[in-house]
């Protein structure tokens, strides 16, 4: 199989919200009132979670499939704690993203414990956001200064 490419193309809006584009999909990204937004739509933090556990999702039904695994029910819920003083040029020396991902899953299945363990071994091993978490992904930045 080829490689995919995603995109997400848009505009910054205000200084707390992007309005965006993925596919046909429009998408607006604000932060709470208390960090300065109008509180419209999930900050960027609250989507990466999202999209965590979304592709979690995904990734559990597909391996399920293959194993012939019975998936009647999941819940997924993530949470982290971020030190906002980094964000905030307060701090150098923490971390300005998340110290650590709780990821909680429940799953209702008649599978054996056994099989439910190598199920997640492979969603693990296969989720690609769970890969861009775990390791460094290297970024590359195309900045163009535009002068009116």
């Amino acid at each position: 199989m080829s490689k995919l490419n995603f995109s997400i193309s848009g505009n910054s809006i205000t200084a707390t919200r992007y309005d965006g584009k993925a596919r046909h999909f429009n998408l607006t990204v604000d932060e709470p009132e208390e960090f300065g937004g109008k509180d419209v739509a999930p900050n960027p933090v609250e989507y990466l979670l999202a999209a965590y556990a979304g592709c979690i999702n995904v990734v559990i039904h597909l391996v399920a499939k293959e194993l012939q695994v019975t998936v009647n029910n999941i819940s997924i819920n993530i949470n982290g704690d971020i030190n906002p003083d980094r964000l905030f040029g307060l701090l150098t020396v923490d971390r300005a993203g998340f110290e650590s991902l709780n990821v909680d899953i429940d799953l209702d299945s008649d599978a054996s414990r056994e099989v439910i363990d190598t199920l997640f071994e492979q969603v693990k091993d296969r989720c690609p956001l769970n890969d861009n978490l775990s390791n460094s992904t290297p970024l590359n930045y195309n900045i163009r200064h535009l002068v009116n």
